[in-house]
């Protein structure tokens, strides 16, 4: 009788928290608590990170904005010049790196359709996609867009890689920055003095089975604008280092400005471009036809240990 008391609950608790023993999908990463809580807790501080007394006030990110930006991909000289770097990096040289462009639309009131989550944001790369994918060619256009909790990669007829699709589910739970976002990096006085000390910077090393990566912003220390704010400088990482030679990745904001995104040119994209269940990406282990025969790192980030 006890047993059979027992097999009810269990078949109870798989009917109704069915989340709780569904088999991982490998698809939520740990992002130190900017796209999701994966890996943040009581014990960890919930990845918020420690501030000095002496440490400026946080940055914040405007409701919504519109920014273009200037891509470098960084291949020499990075060890003595690490970045937040100027527009064009003035501690390099044009030999160390190549250019390109893109646009990151944000807004924190958008709600989708079905009800999971708030916030969008959309980055995209114009002709070179993020180069943190083991992928043999990098030199197509690529959008990502996270809608809620759901995150999307697009890519266009005009030069998607072949076997790609046009739509993959980038991951379930990889919501856009928050506001406050800048409180899971550690606020960095080393790399603040870039720039003439003009800039906040933040970075984080995480660790992954390859080596560390990194991963910072810096914010302008000057607040501008009718209702005052640290306007975004650049967002700075480490990216592939095999077939994608890119070391360190710096995307420089330009044109930053307070503007709500225009709908139909960046969230309608996954109604238009999406099938109902978009597929799972494989851009962290890309078939054979795409594959630059290398392991990826972002996807197996950890904490570092103090």
């Amino acid at each position: 009788m006890k047993t059979s008391i027992l097999n009810r609950l269990l078949l109870l608790i798989l009917l109704f928290s069915p989340p709780l023993f569904a088999e991982d999908s490998g698809a939520v990463y740990f992002t130190m608590g900017v796209h999701n809580t994966e890996g943040c807790n009581e014990q960890n501080g919930n990845c918020i990170a420690k501030r000095a007394p002496g440490d400026p006030s946080d940055p914040f990110f405007p409701a919504f904005w519109i920014s273009d930006w200037t891509m470098y991909r960084v291949m020499h000289n990075y060890e003595k010049n690490p970045p937040p770097y100027s527009n064009p990096p003035s501690t390099l040289t044009p030999a160390d790196y190549t250019v390109s462009r893109g646009t990151s639309y944000y807004d924190t009131a958008y709600i989708p359709a079905d009800g999971d989550g708030f916030g969008a944001m959309m980055e995209h790369y114009e002709k070179y996609c993020l180069p943190i994918f083991p992928i043999k060619n990098n030199n197509y256009t690529c959008s990502f867009v996270s809608l809620g909790n759901k995150a999307y990669f697009l890519t266009y007829p005009q030069d998607r890689p072949k076997d790609m699709p046009a739509c993959c589910m980038f991951s379930p739970m990889n919501h856009p920055p928050r506001q406050d976002f800048i409180q899971h990096l550690p606020y960095s006085a080393e790399r603040s003095q870039n720039l003439d000390a003009s800039v906040q910077a933040y970075a984080l090393d995480l660790q992954s089975p390859q080596g560390p990566i990194l991963f910072g912003y810096a914010f302008y220390k000057k607040m501008s604008g009718q209702l005052p704010y640290r306007q975004p400088q650049s967002f700075f990482f480490s990216g592939d280092t095999s077939v994608a030679n890119a070391p360190i990745v710096s995307q420089n904001y330009t044109n930053f400005r307070i503007a709500r995104p225009d709908p139909a040119q960046t969230w309608a994209q996954v109604a238009a471009m999406c099938p109902a269940n978009p597929p799972p990406c494989q851009l962290f282990e890309p078939p054979a036809s795409q594959s630059n025969g290398q392991k990826a790192q972002w996807n197996k980030l950890m904490q570092r240990k103090p």
